[in-house]
């Protein structure tokens, strides 16, 4: 009985270990912490920090296997600035700072964390250029910076973010064209740019983004004619093209989605088309849903 009893207490001891084991961060870790807590007001937040306690326990942190690997701080009163010493949380995979009132310029050290999977950092007041080398960027599959006043144009080398799902830079300052490597995100399922001032012609081929399903440009001050390949994006859903000056997005006739629910120009003749061949479409398939049920 005795040494059951010792074996009990062994196992607890080697258990009570291994999750402080798992608690426990490095000092560079803990110290990014800090300075990101010290520039954004941490006193202040709705859900501060105890600084004495594990990292752990800190609101809006998860720890794993020794590592900070997600940061998530939504909507929590966040001020200040974001500090280039989060650019040491080498395995953080989800950075979500949104609805804040975060200001000043996107360090360049957030997008080379090669573990980063999910930038949200949505309505606040980050101001600036972009940054420009994504070539770091191999997991990153959000980038969401929609309602900041970011300036300056649309770095040529996002194409290097090459896992991107989701591109949302809506509502900004953002000026110049579309750059041509945005053709390089083979898995891109959203690209989101309304709201800002940009301008010029798609003089790339947008149906190379085989995997969108939403396609956001109003808003801007877009000119010439969407290329043809636009047609062959088969999985597209949402269409918002109207603010603009094309000359013609009348590809979207010719359109290969059936999926296509939501369509926006400033083609109204267009928009009638579409609406009417998506009810039909959906009316078909309903249909066809109910004919099979009494096959």
């Amino acid at each position: 009985m005795k040494t059951i009893v010792q074996q009990l207490a062994v196992i607890l001891v080697l258990a009570f270990m291994g999750q402080q084991l798992t608690a426990q961060i490095s000092n560079t870790e803990k110290k990014a912490l800090k300075a990101f807590y010290k520039n954004t007001y941490g006193p202040t937040w709705n859900n501060s920090w105890n600084l004495k306690e594990d990292v752990s326990s800190w609101h809006g942190i998860t720890v794993k296997e020794g590592h900070v690997v997600s940061i998530k701080l939504h909507n929590n009163g966040l001020k200040g600035s974001i500090p280039h010493e989060l650019g040491a949380l080498e395995h953080l995979e989800e950075l979500d700072l949104a609805f804040n009132q975060l200001q000043g310029q996107l360090p360049q050290s957030i997008l080379e964390l090669p573990n980063l999977k999910v930038l949200k950092l949505e309505m606040n007041g980050l101001s600036g250029n972009l940054p420009t080398d994504f070539s770091k960027c191999k997991e990153l599959k959000v980038l969401s910076l929609f309602n900041n006043s970011l300036e300056g144009t649309i770095p040529s080398q996002i194409g290097d973010a090459s896992a991107l799902k989701v591109l949302n830079l809506s509502s900004n300052y953002l000026k110049g064209q579309l750059p041509k490597s945005l053709e390089r995100l083979q898995y891109l399922e959203r690209l989101e740019v309304f709201g800002n001032e940009l301008s010029g012609s798609i003089n790339w081929e947008l149906g190379k983004l085989k995997n969108l399903k939403e396609l956001v440009l109003s808003y801007n001050d877009f000119q010439g004619d969407l290329p043809n390949s636009t047609a062959d994006l088969e999985h597209l859903e949402l269409v918002q093209l109207q603010g603009n000056q094309f000359n013609s997005v009348g590809v979207f006739r010719l359109t290969r989605s059936y999926a296509l629910g939501i369509f926006d120009s400033d083609d109204e003749l267009l928009n009638l088309q579409l609406k009417k061949k998506g009810e039909f479409i959906k009316t078909r398939m309903a249909d066809s849903k109910f004919e099979g049920e009494h096959d």
